[in-house]
């Protein structure tokens, strides 16, 4: 088909402040306007009285334009400019028996029709090639610049670029050069720890003295008859040997306190000469063992201790208690412990599907967990008491909603807090259809 005998479309839109909102290009379908959904045109606040009204009619090809008696606007037929009144009035459309106007339309018209806070506009254009693509306007058309976020990327690449400076700052920095530290410059500290004290060196005989003093040929020959005489002198027997080992182990540690003679013995000081021993291994030949204790079988002033508290030796039992010759113990006054109270109370429920007595009951279980949150902070205060009012909404899952403190006497938020949070926590025995109101007054007291 040329182009001179393809059909033009019918290009209909609506125009609001200015601005056209909506378009349609139409070929065959007829134009509707209405509230009906299903309308080309949908008005929500449209003055027709039909929900449906067709306004651009195809009939054999050809639009024709329907109107009622009190629609408004202008038609161009292509020689003369007219509104509906004309078109009315004049006879230029032809009346139908619904009491609407039809006045056929050349491809040269064009015209528009007032709506309520809108106008719908009409004419024809030529329809485009065959196989050509529908293209968006540029208006509409999306680009790369218009999608992008720009201060996302414009903060971006600030941070880039500061990256980079930052980088390249450090780069360019020579690296720190550590000067050397001569070792007197050192702390001992550190001197010492890198090297060791050395030891002292002790007072050379005059005999080596001397024989540093020698010439070079008898200090030459001196180490070789030294080294002689050694290998010919023979090792100390073995009983020497050993009593010189016993008197250097004798003098240190734990070793010196237990052998020492002489009066320096801290045994033998105190076990004196009333034990009737001297050594350590007699005094304690006399000791008994029983009951788990150990004690000493001699007497004397000086005895290590007697278990039993007397003075003869006797032994008792771990378990034993024996306060004879001590005395009565003084414990001091008898104190009486306050403990806190949470009184009982009768809840407020606004359903007959949730029993209150039961609903006590369930609480005054759980009374516990609510005096500790009293007794935390009645360590803060101890003359903490008073009156909470908690309210809260029943679910049907049996859990609590909407906990809030009606009113409180109580004069802590502390209390009030954990006693919300707590009740949060707790599973309610039943299952209502629907939420009930509950109020339960908690009365707090330090105790008698």
């Amino acid at each position: 088909m040329s182009l001179q005998t393809r059909p033009k479309l019918l290009r209909v839109g609506v125009i609001q402040d200015g601005r056209i909102v909506e378009e349609h290009h139409l070929l065959h379908d007829s134009v509707t306007i209405g509230e009906d959904a299903r309308n080309t045109i949908v008005l929500p606040a449209a003055e027709l009285r039909p929900a449906r009204f067709k306004v651009l009619e195809n009939r054999g090809q050809q639009f024709h334009l329907i109107i009622d008696e009190h629609m408004q606007g202008r038609v161009n037929l292509g020689s003369s400019d007219v509104d509906f009144d004309a078109l009315r009035t004049q006879g230029l459309a032809t009346r139908r028996a619904d009491d609407t106007y039809d006045l056929p339309l050349q491809e040269s018209a064009r015209g528009k029709v007032e709506l309520p806070d809108a106008t719908l506009f009409f004419h024809f254009i030529p329809a485009p090639p065959e196989g050509a693509k529908p293209a968006l306007p540029p208006e509409l058309k999306a680009s790369p610049w218009r999608t992008v976020d720009r201060l996302f990327f414009g903060i971006l690449l600030a941070m880039l670029a500061l990256y980079v400076l930052s980088v390249g700052f450090i780069v360019a920095q020579p690296a720190p050069v550590e000067a050397e530290v001569e070792l007197d410059q050192l702390e001992d500290r550190f001197v010492r720890a890198i090297i060791p004290p050395q030891p002292a060196k002790k007072d050379e005989p005059r005999e080596a003295t001397a024989a540093k003093e020698k010439k070079p040929d008898e200090a030459k020959a001196t180490p070789k008859k030294t080294a002689a005489a050694a290998t010919a002198t023979p090792a100390a027997n073995p009983e020497e040997r050993r009593r010189q080992l016993e008197d250097r182990v004798a003098g240190s540690g734990i070793l010196k306190v237990l052998g020492a003679k002489g009066g320096g013995g801290a045994i033998e000081n105190l076990l004196g000469q009333d034990v009737g021993g001297a050594s350590v291994a007699e005094a304690l030949s006399g000791a008994k063992a029983g009951g788990g204790a150990l004690a000493l079988g001699s007497g004397g002033s000086n005895a290590i201790a007697h278990p039993q508290g007397d003075t003869g030796g006797k032994v008792a039992a771990i378990g034993a208690q024996v306060t004879r010759g001590a005395g009565a113990v003084d414990t001091g006054p008898k104190q009486v412990v306050k403990v806190p109270q949470v009184a009982d109370a009768v809840p407020e429920v606004d359903s007959s599907e949730v029993s209150p007595k039961d609903l006590a009951r369930f609480i005054q279980r759980m009374k516990a967990s609510i005096q500790r949150c009293y007794e935390k902070e009645l360590k803060r205060d101890p003359t903490l008491k008073g009156r909470v009012m908690v309210r809260f909404n029943l679910k049907p899952d049996g859990r609590a909603g909407n906990i809030e403190v009606d009113e409180s006497t109580l004069r802590s938020e502390g209390v009030s807090s954990c006693i919300v949070t707590t009740i949060r926590g707790w599973k309610f025995p039943f299952q209502p259809s629907d939420d009930v109101p509950v109020s339960y007054p908690f009365i707090f007291s330090p105790g008698e």
